[in-house]
């Protein structure tokens, strides 16, 4: 479904590291048949096509004490939105940012220390955001479930 355009070799390559992005080249290789050399090879085939877009540690905030993770929904005018969306990018306490439907909305994940680190961002960053209409803030009390990436 989501691999149309993969070759069936780089599908397999594909799940394995969705499964193990730590899989060495020899370890893909063992397991779709090819050699180390040409498992490398594929791999950096796919990051230079820009499907595998990089590997990463996945941090759980709620495991490191005082953390708060929150979703904010926001909704500015429509010529304000690409402004608010900068402004936010530069901001080390937000994580993502999506664009979703809807006029000039947009949904955002943030990561703050502390209460008072949020409040700060709050205030200082959310508040005064060019032509924002409406925000809301969800804060996160527990994950029931997490994918990360893209399951196949």
């Amino acid at each position: 479904m989501f691999l149309e355009g993969l070759d069936e070799l780089d599908g397999k390559i594909v799940r394995l590291l969705l499964e193990n992005a730590r899989m060495s080249y020899s370890e893909i290789g063992q397991k779709v048949g090819l050699s180390r050399v040409a498992a490398k090879m594929r791999v950096q085939a796919l990051e230079r096509r820009g499907i595998i877009e990089g590997y990463t540690a996945v941090i759980n905030p709620q495991k490191i004490s005082g953390a708060v993770s929150c979703y904010f929904e926001l909704e500015t005018e429509p010529s304000a939105l690409e402004d608010t969306a900068e402004r936010l990018r530069q901001s080390e306490l937000v994580t993502k940012i999506y664009r979703v439907t809807g006029s000039g909305r947009l949904h955002v994940h943030a990561v703050a220390a502390s209460w008072e680190e949020l409040e700060g961002f709050i205030r200082e960053v959310i508040d005064p955001l060019p032509g924002l209409v409406r925000c809301e803030c969800n804060m996160i009390l527990s994950r029931i479930k997490d994918v990360k990436g893209l399951r196949l």
